[in-house]
Parts: C-alpha cells; structure tokens; sequence
C-alpha cells in the first residue's frame, strides 16, 4: 500500500503564479517517489484580508453565515489554480472544497470545529493516481451550510486530514523554516528548534506565536500525528512537534512569546460574595468570548476588584455585558487598558526545574518594566506588562534563559 503523505502550504507559499508552480514541482516529487500526496490549500496572499474589507464596504456588521459563504471562495481560487499546475507538470490532481469531501463542523460561524469527515471522494481520487488537493480553513454543518474554522484553520484542515488518513505526518509549509525559541524578526539571536512537544507548542500557539494554529495541535496530539512546520522556500529540515517522550532534551524554557492583541479589564468594587465571578465570565462564554489572565483581589471592607483580560477584537460585545454587571452590582465602571502585552516563558522543563519564576521577574525587573499581572501553569509563566516595553521584555527573558545563539 502506497504512503499517504499530507501537506499544507499556506497563503504566502501560494501567493502568486510562481509559487504555485513552484509548489506544484515540491508535489511532484513526491508523487513521482510513489506516495499518495493529500494537500491542504489556503487562500492565496491577503486574499481574506481583501474579502473583510470588501464586506467591510457593504456593512460594518454582516451575518456570520455570509462572511463564512464570502471567505471560502478564497481557497477555491487557489486549489484549482494549484490542480492546473499539477497537470501543466504532468501530474494528474483533482481538487475538492470543504464541503465537497464532507468535512462536517459544528455550525458556529467563523469558528467552527471539526466533526468528522468522510474519506471515500478522497480515497476514489488517489486510487485513480491523482494528488488530491483540498480547500483548507472550511467545511459544511449538518445543514449543509458553508462554515470556516477560524484564523490559522487550514493548519486545522490538514492535521485532521492527516488523522482520518492514517498519515504519521502531516507537513505544514509555510513562510519560516520551523519553530524558534522566539519570533525571529523581534528577537535576532532565536533559535530553530529541531523538536518541541505538543504541550510547548500548543502554549505557543496559543500565546501568539503565529507558525501553527492551536487547535490543529491539539488534533495531532489527541491522534499522534507528528507535524512538521517547514519552509516552503527551501528544502532544509524544520522543525517536528511530538509526544513529550519523544524529546531527549527537555529544555527549561523552550519559548518566549509576546500577545499584544489583548485588552485588560477592571471592575472595582465588586461585592465579595460567592457566585458572582461565574455570573460575569458565564455571560462572556456565551459571546465566545475568551478570556485568559485573571487577577481577583482580596477582599477589602466586603469589596474586591476583578481584572482580566480579552481579545481586543471582542471588546464591542463585551462591554455591554461589562456595564450591565457593574450596574447591577454597585460596581464602578469598567477600566480598559488597551496598551498592555502578555509575555509568557513556555517550557516542558520548567515541571523539573525550581525558580524559573523569580528568573523571569527578575529579568523584567532589570530592565524596570512593571508587572501588571501574573498567570502560571505548569509549563507557562506569563505576566501582563505595558505595551511600550514588550519586545525589550522579550529580548531580556529570551537572554535570561540561555535561549540566544550565542549563549
């Protein structure tokens, strides 16, 4: 039985004409080796950058389900130009929409998970010898409407792919040639990993490190498909992510990351009864609104304040559940703080190694940077500091762990 190799190659890969071909001569490789090739496709450059901004033309609040229909149409473009250049290079492909393969989801728009998907037009394409290439970032509810799975979804698309296929692996091409111990263009001296965990990854991915989308991590977890981040500009090694036995090297921290697109919320004065935090953030859950940090202080005559933070995206549909809370409570009115950063140390071996906090506060301390909040687990520490200082706070913490090329 042939290899079933699975592929993403994301939008800048993609982004013209000459990618494409280029993309279509890394396939054929593959094929002409013997393996069944599945490849995962995302929309080509900014495309959906372009289609918001059409819609944002038409009206600044449009329904959710003809957003999914418009920013589908971005992948369709670019898997058919992909099959046409497979064929100019004598390979036979077809492609397939989301809902062409049944990738079945659950029917939240613009954020929709994936079900289940059934395999056999996949199967029938690759027994015909053809690479089949499908839409990523998008498939169909249980009534057959076009739903999309969230910023970073074909990552999403291409694991589960990969799971449902039996692949081992699941490569995902993009425009950096793997996983480093920092964004490159904020930290000069980061380094490459050759392995991480799924756990660190999906710390990162989840912090804002913006090479893999989390919640396809958390699909090659849950199926143990090894998945590859690789440059789709060049042929060197990138880097796997895999089970934590796998690793030899279980390094302290193995990333640091900085989030600037959150908000931090205050309410003072909130009465200090039992009940009340799970009225608030139930109200935010059932906007989808996530929330991350969460700071409660000890009560204080009877009183106490609340802070955490949010997507500032969600902040136009936070706040009126914000107000209403503060109203009905007695509570002063919502602060919002929208110049606020949360840098995280990430590291599987921070569950071994003792005083990896007071390193990082240490760190940030040197460089008089105050820290506004703190959130631990086990394998993450992250504080909420001014926006101004987070790439110094990165640079700093990145130093403070050995993690520079030249430490």
């Amino acid at each position: 039985m042939a290899n079933i190799i699975v592929q993403k190659y994301g939008g800048t890969s993609v982004g013209s004409p000459d990618r494409i071909r280029n993309v279509a001569g890394r396939i054929k490789r593959y094929h002409e080796e013997g393996n069944q090739v599945v490849v995962v496709v995302s929309a080509m450059g900014h495309t959906t950058d372009e289609l918001v901004d059409l819609a944002d033309k038409i009206t600044k609040n449009p329904p959710k389900r003809e957003m999914d229909m418009l920013l589908s149409t971005g992948e369709q473009v670019s898997i058919s130009l992909l099959a046409m250049a497979l064929w100019d290079v004598g390979v036979p492909a077809k492609s397939f929409t989301g809902s062409q393969i049944k990738m079945i989801t659950d029917g939240n728009f613009s954020n929709a998970k994936i079900q289940g998907v059934d395999r056999s037009r996949i199967d029938a394409a690759l027994n015909e010898g053809n690479v089949v290439i499908v839409a990523g970032f998008q498939g169909i509810d249980q009534n057959e409407n076009i739903t999309t799975l969230g910023r970073g979804g074909s990552d999403t698309s291409a694991v589960a792919l990969a799971a449902v296929l039996g692949a081992k692996e699941c490569e995902i091409y993009t425009d950096v040639d793997g996983v480093y111990t920092a964004d490159p263009r904020v930290v000069p001296q980061a380094t490459k990993h050759s392995q991480i965990t799924y756990e660190e990854m999906l710390e990162l991915a989840s912090l804002g490190a913006g090479v893999l989308h989390s919640r396809s991590v958390e699909l090659g977890m849950n199926y143990d498909v090894v998945i590859h981040v690789r440059s789709s500009f060049n042929n060197n090694p990138g880097t796997l992510v895999v089970n934590e036995d796998k690793i030899m090297e279980k390094l302290k921290v193995s990333g640091v990351t900085a989030k600037n697109d959150q908000a931090r919320i205050t309410i003072a004065d909130v009465p200090d009864k039992p009940g009340l935090a799970a009225v608030l953030f139930g109200d935010l859950s059932s906007k989808d609104i996530l929330v991350d940090v969460i700071v409660q202080s000890s009560p204080y005559n009877g009183r106490n304040t609340i802070s955490f933070t949010v997507p500032k995206k969600d902040l136009v549909q936070a706040l009126p559940i914000l107000e209403s809370f503060s109203n009905s409570q007695g509570a002063n009115k919502p602060e919002i703080n929208e110049e606020i950063s949360i840098v995280s140390a990430v590291g599987i071996g921070m569950k071994s190694h003792v005083g990896v906090a007071a390193q990082m506060f240490k760190a940030l301390a040197e460089k008089e940077i105050n820290i506004e909040m703190i959130s631990t687990s086990e394998i993450k520490i992250s504080c909420v500091i001014p926006r101004i200082h987070a790439e110094t706070a990165v640079n700093k913490i990145h130093e403070t762990f050995g993690l520079s090329k030249n430490s």
